[in-house]
């Protein structure tokens, strides 16, 4: 009787136990699903590589247009409309275009997408950084989020890690830290979001001034 009543009190706490825990990958799902549902967003960005950092709004409009206009440096943009994914360098008067797929578009922006999000999981090994109960984003802040760590799975992947965190009360990504095999180090920051402003795909339409050297499919010229 005893032993029945000890083996039932063990079961129902490691019953309890299993529930609370929420495996990384399953918690990294409900995120990449919670994007899904998102038709636009803007927030604002900072970026860092290096030693060089940058700034300015981010757009996205599902399922895959997005823009970027930069403060720092001023008057740079990257736009993808979906066929064209358009760079304009004001430093050097300089339009880039090149015809690219989706999943190309953006760089390591593209992560905080619905489908920069379902790549990672599907080409990188998603664990909790410590563990599933959030954690203040720096030493010292008031900000709480949930940090995962994603290793990649093959050595063909551009990052050799990506760390996510994302932030527990909106479930929107806060911040990405990718490093690629060389150690070079990509830390996106963003804040301030605004979700479903019904933008339009005006928005995504970008010309570049028309005093600027235009290159096409610059990313295969020699």
């Amino acid at each position: 009787m005893k032993k029945t009543l000890l083996f039932s009190v063990l079961l129902f706490v490691s019953t309890v136990f299993a529930q609370s825990i929420t495996t990384a990958s399953a918690y990294f799902k409900t995120i990449s699903e919670y994007y899904g549902t998102i038709k636009d967003y803007e927030a604002d960005f900072e970026i860092k590589v290096g030693k060089t950092e940058s700034a300015g709004k981010l757009s996205f409009k599902a399922p895959d247009l997005m823009r970027m206009d930069y403060t720092n440096p001023q008057e740079q943009v990257i736009c993808f409309n979906g066929d064209t994914l358009t760079i304009y360098l004001p430093d050097s008067d300089a339009a880039l275009q090149q015809q690219v797929s989706p999943d190309s578009s953006g760089g390591a922006a593209n992560l905080s997408t619905p489908q920069g999000l379902s790549l990672m999981s599907r080409y990188y090994m998603v664990a909790y950084e410590t563990s599933q109960n959030a954690e203040p984003l720096d030493e010292g802040s008031d900000e709480m989020v949930v940090k995962f760590i994603l290793t990649r799975k093959s050595a063909s992947e551009a990052f050799r890690y990506i760390k996510v965190a994302v932030t527990e009360s909106t479930k929107l990504i806060r911040r990405i830290e990718a490093v690629t095999p060389k150690g070079e180090e990509f830390i996106f920051n963003f804040f301030d979001y605004k979700l479903n402003q019904n933008l339009t795909e005006q928005r995504f339409i970008y010309d570049a001034p028309s005093s600027a050297n235009n290159y096409n499919n610059f990313l295969f010229s020699e």
